[in-house]
């Protein structure tokens, strides 16, 4: 028995063990249904005025869920009924009848209008059994409800329609690439405040340290990137202290591990994080959220959305939060102040355009994580103590612009733009210390260097998307291309610090020589255009084909040393097959190549510059469906080369120059799972085995494993939410995050140790009116294990990623 709730409307009967009253139009509904003929009948809710609907085509169920969704009625059937069934979607203006008449053509289903806002579905009279009996079976209506993937109320782990890896509306079961999401009940489970710590929960993604702790530094499939998405569009830390992500407007996190060139252009070949944000809702929707934890952390949040308009044409959303907090780590603290506000205007219902900002202003503190590297090993010290003290201030103020608008030409055609506009000002300090080299009384040199640095970014691309048949074969065609530009202007500074003892530290932070010019001051700019084009074909049988290319032109130059690089392009092209057996199964494998970043800034012996990093993935796996799509999992087993990696030229005796003839290969199993296993019992668990080796090298590397990626990772994450009896309400959970040791990537093959750490979770929820206040309290690493995710050693100095000791962090939200 499946019941289509109404998200946009009351907000009754969202979960099982719902109220005999709540309940009993639902089996009087059904019970109608099941004793009257089949003839289609009219009511009012079936034939009131046309609205817009946009529903991709996709299996029955989760189209009819979007229909409920859209049009804010219930939807009464027996789950058997649309089984295996997929439906052509609906878009454009349809009243509610047309619509639903739209998403069941060619399915053999019947539907029946009662009175209020209830439908139910059975099969047409042609199809069902003759029988004389007059005795109906059973039913019991538990109050199940189909939430909207974007109801902020929403408590599923998985989302089964993505268009983050193709950039169209394709259920991840027909999607011959690997893709994770982590939806916002993820987030809020886990009191996500940074976003690489959601990474945990996919497999294949770790994450260090990064620019003192000031960028969000992620691998995938052991691959370094400095790089995230927000809707698509490239943000690139550049590995400096620019601020993490905040998280705030964030609705969920989609993963896509391998080269995803294709659709966005230069990037490492493990994959890439796409953060997608909230959009304006039509139902009012209000939330504030005051957190607190350890090292002095508080964070507010305010979440408001609805429409404007009495006929839902101007809808907004305003997201914002302030954070102030210290640190396990000394003298390091940070207040963050951010403010998104966007606006959706429905100008027809063929045609939207949303305009949205993004305002970002931090206070933070650099932390390079120096740890002395003397005599053949790392000293014993304070996890805490901090060799920079108060030098490494960094100041940051982010704008960011952006204009969106879509139209649809017809039901099968449409188009849709965005661009972007980010300008980023810093101003940072990096402290530098040489804490591997102290004098006989066990002092070290330190110094900062002052970077302001002011960052401008454009953004935008263009997209055309049609449906269309060839016979017995349905494609789904999308072209277009992007275009990208950055600014870059730097000028920094450099002054000494006071020497410090590395073991009986006293700290001054106040420079002893004035600051002077580093002598590196840039000014550079570079555009990337890139053009696109992909087919996704549906054959009988259950058997997908898609294929595609990408042609990328990059250009870069010196605008202090009026120099010009020669240009970048390649043509990069993406291959998958998917077969889904069953409903519930899918095999695939793909062959993609990347375009990865540019060499053109190496030193050459020849003075021509290099070529750009290139890449290759083929991988094969499989993906499963089970309860109605409540629980996910994918196997997949991958193998990547990345060529054109820069090494030292071994023709030059001086050792300054290079050429690009090093190889890196990275390759091995993964496992994501994710889901509902019972009514509340939600589950998490990941497993990946990196073989991450440099396969050739000129600088004595060859067969090292890469920087900071253990063998083995794994996690897991559940959580219960009691939902009926005297403990409805109470939700209670924990996870173990476990991995291998990593090693420092150099010539001298240190190695960290591998370790586990526990989490745990305890929240309770409960309404007053129409209010639902939940309190909420999350212990991260609760054994107070000492751990060291990666290191690194040089003669010149030394780091190593600290992990974060027990910490709480509380919560109480408020929701309306």
């Amino acid at each position: 028995m499946r019941i289509t709730g109404n998200p946009r409307g009351t907000r009754k009967n969202r979960t099982k063990g719902s109220s005999a009253i709540g309940a009993l139009p639902l089996c009087l509904g059904l019970i109608t249904a099941a004793t009257l003929p089949t003839v289609q009948a009219e009511s009012p809710s079936a034939n009131g005025e046309s609205r817009n609907y946009n529903i991709a085509a996709q299996p029955l169920y989760s189209a009819l869920s979007a229909l409920a969704e859209q049009s804010g009625v219930q939807f009464v059937y027996n789950s058997e009924l649309v089984k295996g069934i997929d439906s052509p979607g609906v878009i454009g203006n349809y009243s509610l009848e047309g619509a639903l008449k739209r998403l069941l053509q060619g399915s053999q289903v019947s539907y029946q209008f009662n009175n209020g806002n209830t439908v139910t579905l059975h099969k047409s009279a042609a199809l069902e059994p003759q029988s004389n009996a007059a005795t109906l079976p059973s039913i019991t209506v538990t109050g199940l409800e189909i939430y909207a993937d974007t109801d902020p109320y929403n408590p599923s782990y998985t989302r089964r329609v993505t268009e983050t890896a193709t950039k169209t509306d394709t259920p991840l079961m027909e999607t011959p690439v690997n893709i994770q999401v982590i939806p916002k009940a993820v987030l809020d489970d886990q009191q996500t405040i940074q976003m690489t710590e959601a990474l945990k929960n996919v497999a294949g993604a770790t994450v260090s340290h990064g620019s003192g702790g000031l960028s969000d530094d992620i691998f995938l499939r052991g691959f370094r990137s400095s790089t995230y998405f927000r809707n698509g569009f490239r943000i690139d830390s550049q590995y400096a202290s620019i601020g993490n992500r905040q998280m705030a407007n964030v609705e969920r996190l989609e993963v896509i591990k391998g080269p995803a060139a294709i659709m966005y252009g230069r990037m490492e070949p493990g994959g890439m994080v796409n953060v997608v944000t909230k959009t304006p809702l039509a139902t009012p929707y209000y939330a504030l959220q005051q957190q607190f934890g350890s090292y002095d952390l508080y964070r507010t949040t305010l979440d408001a959305t609805g429409p404007l308009t009495q006929d839902d044409t101007l809808l907004y959303r305003f997201n914002g939060s302030f954070e102030s907090s210290g640190s396990f780590r000394e003298f390091v603290n940070s207040e963050r102040t951010f403010l998104a506000p966007i606006v959706t205007w429905n100008i027809s219902p063929r045609t939207q355009v949303s305009l949205e900002m993004e305002y970002r202003h931090d206070n933070l503190m650099d932390d390079p994580n120096n740890w002395p590297f003397v005599d053949g090993r790392f000293i014993d010290m304070p996890r805490s103590r901090n060799f920079s003290g108060a030098a490494g201030k960094v100041n940051v103020e982010e704008k960011l612009i952006g204009l969106n608008w879509s139209h649809q030409f017809n039901d099968n055609w449409a188009i849709k733009q965005r661009f972007v506009a980010d300008l980023l000002d810093t101003a940072q300090n990096w402290p530098g210390i040489s804490v591997d080299t102290p004098d006989p009384d066990n002092m070290v040199s330190r110094s900062v260097t002052f970077v302001p640095t002011q960052n401008n970014t454009y953004y935008t691309t263009l997209d055309v998307t049609g449906h269309f048949g060839t016979g017995p074969l349905e494609h789904t065609l999308l072209m277009g291309g992007d275009y990208y530009r950055t600014d870059n202007i730097s000028d920094p500074y450099t002054a000494e610090l006071a020497p410090i003892n590395i073991y009986n530290p006293v700290h001054n932070s106040s420079p002893i020589t004035p600051f002077s010019p580093a002598g590196w001051a840039s000014s550079n700019s570079a555009d990337f255009v890139g053009l696109y084009a992909q087919d996704q074909i549906k054959l009988p049988y259950g058997l997908n084909v898609m294929g595609g290319f990408r042609y990328q032109y990059v250009k870069q130059w010196d605008n202090l040393n009026h120099t010009e690089q020669p240009a970048d392009d390649e043509v990069t092209p993406r291959v998958g097959v998917l077969w889904q057996a069953q409903d519930w199964l899918s095999l695939y494998g793909n062959y993609i190549e990347n375009f990865g970043v540019s060499n053109q800034w190496a030193t050459t012996l020849t003075g021509k510059p290099l070529p750009p990093e290139s890449g290759q993935q083929w991988e094969v796996g499989s993906k499963f469906e089970f309860f109605d799509g409540k629980l996910s999992a994918t196997l997949a087993y991958y193998d990547i080369t990345k060529q054109n990696v820069v090494t030292r030229d071994p023709s030059d005796v001086t050792g300054n120059f290079s050429i690009a003839a090093g190889e890196v290969r990275s390759k091995g199993p993964e496992v994501d799972i994710r889901g509902e296993l019972l009514p509340g019992w939600n589950l998490i668990a990941t497993y990946a085995n990196f073989d991450t080796r440099v396969s050739k090298d000129n600088n004595g590397l060859e067969g090292n494993r890469l920087f900071a990626v253990p063998r083995n990772v794994g996690s897991l994450w559940s959580t219960y939410d009691f939902r009926q009896g005297d403990l409805r309400g109470l939700k209670v959970g924990g996870g173990i995050s476990m991995r291998d040791g990593a090693t420092d990537g150099s010539r001298n093959g240190y190695q960290t140790a591998g370790y586990a750490t526990v989490d745990l979770l305890a929240a309770y929820a409960w309404k007053v009116e129409k209010s639902k206040i939940t309190v909420q309290l999350n212990v991260n690493n609760l054994l107070d294990k000492t751990y060291f995710p990666d290191a690194y050693w040089s003669s010149a100095s030394s780091t190593r990623t600290i992990g974060t000791p027990r910490s709480l962090l509380g919560s109480i939200k408020v929701e309306f």
